[in-house]
């Protein structure tokens, strides 16, 4: 298969191109992945865009973007596959004077009854694939052991199939929020990439890249504000999709400039907590 990135750089400017601001080794990482052929396990708080690289490298490739939402009780039949237990039934039932079980065995366990779930369906897609398996954390340790052989192999093992092997390799993004270590074999298999809150410059960029209408110093103020609130010992601090929201908001209320009063009237939309809400009240209108 053709190399899908040719540089770092190129990596970068493309991501910038559909609006993700990447830097070097976010672009670098993602580069080597594509070039290894290896899964990437992105951690880092909640909100700093993990997820949301994923969906942009797709964008980026022109792939198709296969999602995996974890959750506490994620199965096999949920991740990898499970079988059309009604339309084998029916095909029993149909077939019910048959004298040779076997044939009917075979018959029932045939691809036309499988029914694919998101990670046999970016194996056994003939078209690009991003893969993204999103907050990998969530789901027990037993649960991991199905993701070894795809992240390792690119293959899935069904019992009355065979092994399945992928057409194409896709690019594969893990998402963890660190809620819990995650094993030592899953990580083994992955490049790692630690995604943390951007640097002030980097978050006033980010606002005005997705914010229309917004001015350079409301996006400087936004930034500043937002960085000296996740110093303060919160129960959540605004990830970046809530600081976009913030700078969305105050630009629907017509500002071009924001402050302390205002900044306190609107912090219900950067924070979720009312504890949170009233120590960054403080912290406002102390400064």
């Amino acid at each position: 298969m053709d190399n899908r990135f040719e540089s770092v750089q190129s990596v970068r400017d493309g991501l910038k191109d559909v609006n993700y601001l990447a830097d070097d080794g976010i672009a670098g990482v993602v580069f080597l992945a594509e070039r290894l052929g290896k899964p990437i396990l992105v951690e880092g708080p909640a909100g700093t865009g993990k997820t949301q690289l994923a969906k942009s490298v797709a964008e980026l490739l022109g792939a198709k973007l296969i999602r995996l939402q974890c959750y506490e009780g994620l199965d096999e039949s949920k991740a990898l596959y499970e079988w059309n237990y009604k339309k084998q039934l029916l095909r029993i039932q149909a077939d019910r004077n048959s004298d040779a079980w076997s044939d009917i065995h075979e018959d029932i366990f045939g691809s036309e009854f499988l029914l694919t779930r998101p990670l046999l369906e970016a194996i056994t897609s003939k078209e690009p694939v991003v893969l993204l398996i999103d907050e990998v954390d969530r789901v027990e340790v037993e649960t991991e052991a199905l993701l070894l052989e795809i992240l390792s192999e690119y293959q899935v093992s069904i019992p009355e199939l065979g092994t399945i092997t992928a057409f194409q390799i896709p690019l594969v993004f893990l998402t963890s929020n660190n809620t819990r270590e995650l094993s030592e074999a899953l990580k083994r298999r992955c490049l790692f990439l630690h995604v943390d809150y951007p640097q002030m410059e980097r978050e006033k960029e980010i606002v005005l890249t997705k914010v229309p209408g917004v001015t350079e110093m409301l996006a400087d103020q936004i930034a500043r504000i937002v960085r000296s609130i996740r110093q303060i010992d919160l129960k959540k601090a605004p990830s970046v999709s809530e600081t976009i929201d913030w700078a969305r908001t105050l630009v629907l209320l017509g500002l071009d400039s924001v402050n302390a009063e205002q900044a306190k009237e609107t912090l219900h939309v950067l924070l979720k907590y009312q504890s949170d809400i009233a120590k960054a009240a403080k912290e406002l209108s102390d400064d």
